[in-house]
């Protein structure tokens, strides 16, 4: 059985994804220098990003007073989950929460995260989804203030775009959590919004490169449950702003695959299995940090 005492980790990792979006992380760094919780690195995994990027990183470390590392690799087309891996290997935190660089945190997102963390599950959080017009017209004290997660700004803004996102608002820890164990949404490891010990990523291997856009974070997740590391619904408690964006690499091939490689991992539903012969989903990947079978030190 999982130990559900609440540890307390060291030092956390902040691991952040981006690609030639400056703008949007500049934004998002700001809502981590506003945290609350301070004890923690940012480490920018950076999929090919141009030198602007590095230059407006720099900037920031200086502005900020954040500790920031940037990870980057080539451009060669998207390899998200091969720097996201990366990443997770250079992280000095015990605990990671990962997110994407266009995901502004509220004042309370990594304090959130530290206290909900559990020795045996991994956290999965929610956003309020900001349309581009609306994220344009941000600006830096109110992303410092916390007014970016006041109704009224985004009411004036016509930046709330879905009516279940209001709820996120709700600054109450007890409603939040009440609300969090009614919601009828799967606890699921989400790309923009999750964290988990680094020991349990490593123990499942991390990210399957081979996974594209979409959902290439959901077979993360997967593997994680079939490692026993169980899901905690966080979507109203851990909350971040996200930028929505068009999505013209969305390659329908590509989401097949990824559909196809989510269906192995999960592998037959537990009654079917007696009469088809397929055993459990899988927990390791052969396409992440390491590359090939599990080793043995990891068994």
């Amino acid at each position: 059985m999982a130990d559900r005492s609440p540890p307390t980790p060291s030092f956390l990792s902040i691991i952040l994804s981006t690609y030639n979006a400056t703008d949007e992380l500049e934004r998002t760094l700001w809502g981590y220098s506003a945290q609350k919780y301070t004890d923690f690195e940012v480490v920018v995994a950076d999929d090919g990003s141009g030198p602007e990027t590095r230059d407006r990183i720099e900037q920031l470390r200086a502005s900020t007073g954040l500790t920031i590392s940037h990870v980057w690799q080539e451009d060669d087309g998207f390899r998200k989950c091969r720097i996201l891996n990366r990443a997770i290997v250079e992280a000095r935190g015990e605990y990671l929460i990962l997110s994407d660089g266009d995901c502004i945190p509220r004042d309370d997102f990594v304090s959130t995260h530290a206290r909900l963390a559990r020795r045996g599950f991994f956290l999965s959080g929610g956003r309020v989804r900001l349309s581009s017009a609306a994220a344009a017209r941000i600006e830096r004290d109110d992303v410092l203030d916390g007014s970016l997660f006041e109704a009224s700004w985004l009411r004036d803004r016509e930046a709330l775009l879905r009516g279940r996102d209001r709820s996120k608002l709700i600054r109450s820890p007890r409603r939040a959590a009440w609300l969090d164990r009614l919601t009828t949404t799967r606890a699921t490891w989400n790309g923009h919004n999750a964290s988990a010990w680094k020991a349990d990523l490593l123990r499942v291997n991390g990210f399957d490169e081979r996974m594209t856009y979409p959902v290439e974070d959901r077979e993360l997740g997967e593997r994680l449950r079939n490692a026993g590391v169980r899901p905690l619904q966080a979507r109203h408690r851990a909350v971040s702003a996200h930028v929505e964006h068009d999505r013209p690499w969305l390659d329908p091939a590509a989401q097949a695959t990824n559909e196809r490689l989510r269906a192995e991992t999960r592998g037959m539903p537990r009654p079917l299995r007696i009469f088809q012969g397929f055993t459990r989903g899988r927990d390791w990947t052969e396409h992440g940090i390491h590359k090939g079978p599990r080793p043995a030190a990891h068994k």
